[in-house]
């Protein structure tokens, strides 16, 4: 496609996605970036297109699949966030600790020293946004395997965040 086709091509389907993945995610910003990644998904595939209604239904299911993931992922980061506020607020006062909330790079360290198959799941669902079936084809474990794996490292992860 030339310069003017592909601006062409943003206007024509640009609102609609924008409006699709806002229904969604109720956040502008992050509907803005769902449509921007579908239309540029759109442009670097092969083009097996062969009518503007199948381009326009594959636009609209790829803008809800990235929408609905999205929102998955940004649902797993509030849950686990919320999780570890309500076990700081457990705390006994002689257990609490000295400091506020840990830093990035202590969160990136304590990660670190996480035993490989728990760093690995925590790393892929918390920082990467990937369901379990998607880890399941990646690693070639079984989905349940990696929800116990999970589990196990977030337990880890808040215990050792609790130390520093």
């Amino acid at each position: 496609m030339t310069r003017q086709e592909i601006s062409e091509f943003y206007r024509e389907h640009h609102r609609r996605l924008y409006n699709i993945s806002l229904r969604i995610l109720r956040d502008s910003g992050e509907a803005e970036e769902v449509m921007q990644d579908t239309l540029l998904k759109f442009l670097s595939a092969p083009d097996g297109f062969d009518s503007p209604a199948r381009v326009s239904a594959w636009l609209a299911r790829t803008c809800i699949r990235a929408s609905i993931d999205r929102l998955r992922r940004r649902q797993r980061r509030d849950l686990f966030l919320k999780d570890y506020a309500l076990q700081e607020e457990t705390l006994t006062p002689e257990e609490e600790p000295d400091g506020a909330l840990p830093d990035i790079t202590q969160v990136r360290k304590a990660m670190d020293a996480l035993p490989e198959p728990y760093r690995l799941v925590l790393d892929l669902v918390l920082v990467e946004g990937l369901d379990y079936g998607e880890i399941a084809a990646l690693t070639g474990r079984k989905e349940t395997t990696l929800r116990s794996l999970y589990a196990r490292g977030r337990c880890k992860l808040i215990e050792m965040l609790k130390k520093i």
